[in-house]
């Protein structure tokens, strides 16, 4: 059959900073920054990848268990997807593959999930049809958490793998309940800017977040606060206080956020633009006053995604949106920058984080598929 192509998207996080680790909801869009792979059957047990970005790869499909000295590599990621799929009992076998990608990598658009939706969508299309987006996605997260080492979410894989946009409840990790919203932004573009901040030793700011909320939460008897009653939670505030005033903040954010992400969606399925960036907004407080992943304590001289978000406010006074993406302490801002105020906007904040500080993204309808034709 010669070479096929599959593609796969990066996303966006609009909703639901630090929900999912807690079985919250989210609501994520696949964008227009693609990974692709030119693939064919090879007749053996090898995957050898050409990649630009990734690193040219070869593994044998021999050996699917976790090797320590591939962690944080594409190859972990190949090899976990390929055991996901033996694990279900679906096919796989070798391919030659030329992988290429438009998704920047440490932009915070999630280029590891595409690449992840991208390597399931080939050994779907190659040799295992019978899966759905949603096998896809859980291959994906599989192998990040089991083979890369990496303990994430499945939002990232969801949004990429089903594409448009979608709020995705996660109470049930392994069959989550994925509701497409159809949304018209017209007026508005979508914009994440990287403020250039080090990643280095973020570790411990990461981990405390979903250490500090299980606290709140085993405290109640329950595993994940999307367990707790609200109310309940908020009549017990001052028993609560042994585990940190931050740790009460943290579980204030998911309550309030796991709702926001609710609110959103409805105003975007109604065409209620001015409410939504409204929500965007009030999520973005939240994550500033009470989830506080806007710097690391450890380091407060380094402040750029304030920085940027204190300067989109002077940009786009109430004229927009924009919030912290992502994890946060680290990386990027989204915002949603009106068509007038775009040139300015993106000028602006170049002249303060750099020239390619600035992503302007589509949402993507598609989501990690084959190509058919030269217009899919």
């Amino acid at each position: 059959m010669g070479k096929r192509v599959f593609r796969a998207p990066g996303r966006v996080e609009i909703g639901g900073n630090h929900t999912d680790h807690q079985r919250g909801r989210v609501l994520a869009a696949a964008i227009d920054l693609e990974a692709s792979c030119a693939a064919e059957r090879n007749g053996s047990e090898a995957v050898n990848i050409i990649s630009e970005g990734f690193g040219n790869v070869t593994i044998d499909l021999s050996g699917l268990t976790p090797r320590e000295d591939e962690k944080g590599t594409a190859a972990a990621l190949i090899r976990g997807v390929a055991a996901w799929f033996f694990e279900k009992g679906c096919p796989v076998g070798g391919f030659d593959g030329h992988i290429s990608s438009a998704v920047p990598v440490g932009s915070g658009l999630s280029s590891s999930a595409a690449f992840e939706v991208l390597i399931g969508n080939v050994f779907r299309g190659l040799f295992c049809a019978d899966l759905s987006n949603l096998d896809i996605a859980l291959a994906g997260q599989f192998a990040e958490n089991k083979f890369f080492g990496k303990p994430c979410g499945l939002m990232d894989q969801a949004a990429s793998s089903f594409g448009g946009i979608n709020m995705i409840d996660l109470a049930d990790p392994q069959s989550p309940v994925i509701t497409p919203v159809d949304a018209k932004l017209d007026g508005f573009s979508m914009c994440v800017v990287d403020a250039g901040c080090s990643h280095a030793d973020l570790t411990a700011d990461y981990a405390a977040i979903p250490a500090e909320m299980k606290a709140i939460s085993a405290h109640f008897g329950k595993e994940y606060l999307r367990e707790v009653d609200a109310d309940v939670f908020y009549r017990c505030i001052e028993e609560l206080r042994r585990f940190g005033d931050r740790s009460i903040l943290r579980a204030m954010h998911f309550f309030r956020e796991n709702e926001c992400v609710k609110q959103q969606a409805a105003a975007l399925g109604k065409g209620n633009v001015s409410e939504f960036l409204r929500l965007v907004g009030q999520s973005g407080l939240s994550s500033i006053k009470y989830l506080q992943n806007i710097y690391s304590a450890a380091n407060p001289a380094e402040q750029g995604l304030a920085l940027a978000l204190a300067l989109s406010e002077n940009i786009l006074g109430d004229c927009g949106a924009y919030r912290v993406h992502g994890g946060g302490f680290a990386g990027t801002v989204l915002a949603f920058v009106p068509d007038v105020k775009k040139d300015d906007y993106q000028r602006r904040m170049s002249s303060v984080f750099g020239d390619n500080c600035c992503h302007f993204l589509r949402v993507n309808h598609s989501g990690g598929r084959e190509v058919r034709d030269c217009l899919t």
